[in-house]
């Protein structure tokens, strides 16, 4: 630590030194002050850091030690996808598993969480990317960090190769469609459908002349369906996903798990915990992520908010052979969550809700009798007080599972198993 101090408390404007003592809950590096903690981005325990005026000035990289790692990602530093690229392997695995642990235990919640899983490189099979226009320029890519800016991507080892592959055409169709800025949300469906991109968020303009160039890109791209503002425009192959064997027809921009390999992991944990469930409620059902791995064996009641999301679900499962019956519903359940009454005679729940987690559905089902709950989320922190919910209402929590499938950012899934 150093002297450098006026005071009234705050540093001078002369750089104090100080050692980073841990890492916070974006991946940032600790350093305590006498004014108080300070996160450094990119720093690492052990990692010498100069501070002026309470701001980070620098950090004197210990090349020597094997936490620091070396990006693999020339956007490294500038873009805001991924964070965490400078760990270590084994640091990054280490303090990507103790997010949940630590805030399972933030709750009195004392589990040793199973071992991490997670998704192999160029897995992402989703992304939200922006695109702005400069006069005949086409900028695309991620937002830099904490900033509008955009870096344009040339290279990632996150994306899948059919996203990276359709870059020049995404492109090519903003330059046709968009007026100034806007997003592109990508989906891969299966193969051989193709990428599936809606444009949210700028006004597109159509004629004859730009609908031909489209269809043309469209071709060329290997683009199974291009929508603007969630409306097709154009559909050359049917989009879609394989769901436990279902084939299930997103509405444009909907919500995908973001690997293929985390969602087979995480519904295969899922259906293992309903075993032979004779009746089994899947709540914040989605497209049918879990739906119909869990109809296999058991009687399904899938309900959701979205009723683009259910009116897909529903349209598959009327295609769909060899299921037990699936009843789908379309229901705010921060609102109104199912109450005891309703969850009577239910074997399992499986919830799997956003990143506000479940409160109210985790206090209804703290007072009722369901046997097992599967709770998964995107939020160790979420997950962790709904989880204290439930364990004060009598369940005992079996296992945590957490999932690596946002890799090198701070995000991470976990899936809780409980019984009564």
């Amino acid at each position: 630590m150093t002297d450098q101090v006026t005071s009234d408390g705050r540093e001078s404007l002369t750089p104090a030194h100080f050692t980073v003592v841990g890492l916070g809950t974006e991946g940032d590096g600790l350093v305590e002050t006498p004014w108080g903690p300070v996160f450094v981005p990119g720093a690492l325990p052990g990692e010498r850091v100069a501070i002026t005026d309470g701001h980070a000035t620098g950090i004197e990289f210990n090349t020597n030690q094997t936490r620091r790692g070396q990006a693999l990602c020339p956007h490294f530093g500038r873009c805001g996808g991924c964070t965490l690229q400078h760990m270590g392997g084994d640091l990054y695995r280490r303090w990507k598993a103790n997010l949940m642990r630590d805030a399972l235990r933030t709750h009195g919640i004392e589990i040793v969480p199973r071992p991490l899983i997670s998704v192999p490189e160029a897995s992402r099979r989703r992304a939200v990317l922006a695109v702005r226009r400069d006069g005949n320029v086409i900028e695309l890519g991620f937002h830099e960090r904490r900033s509008q800016a955009i870096e344009r991507l040339e290279a990632c080892v996150i994306l899948s190769p059919q996203i990276m592959a359709g870059l020049t055409g995404i492109k090519a169709l903003a330059s046709l469609l968009l007026a100034r800025k806007s997003e592109a949300r990508v989906a891969v469906l299966d193969t051989p459908h193709g990428l599936d991109i809606d444009f949210a968020g700028a006004k597109a303009t159509f004629n004859v002349d730009a609908r031909t160039a489209v269809v043309e890109v469209a071709n060329r791209s290997r683009i199974a369906r291009i929508s603007v503002d969630g409306a097709p425009m154009l559909t050359r192959a049917v989009p879609a996903l394989t769901m436990a064997g279902v084939q299930v027809v997103p509405p444009p921009g909907a919500f995908v798990q973001a690997a293929a390999e985390a969602e087979t992991t995480m519904v295969a944990l899922a259906a293992e915990a309903a075993g032979n469930s004779k009746r089994v409620i899947d709540l914040f059902s989605g497209l049918g992520t879990f739906t119909f791995a869990l109809a296999a064996r058991a009687r399904v009641l899938a309900i959701d908010s979205d009723r683009g999301l259910i009116t897909a679900l529903a349209d598959a499962v009327r295609k769909a052979s060899g299921l037990k019956p699936i009843e789908t519903k379309v229901r705010d359940l921060f609102q109104d969550p199912l109450s005891p009454l309703e969850l009577a005679g239910i074997d399992t729940v499986v919830f799997d809700p956003p990143r506000a987690g479940a409160k109210a559905q985790a206090e209804a089902l703290a007072k009722s009798k369901v046997k097992t709950v599967v709770a998964i989320s995107c939020n160790p922190g979420t997950l962790a007080r709904d989880l204290t919910i439930l364990i004060d209402g009598g369940y005992s929590l079996k296992s945590v599972t957490p999932v690596d499938q946002f890799l090198y950012t701070p995000h991470l899934e976990a899936v809780a198993i409980l019984r009564r």
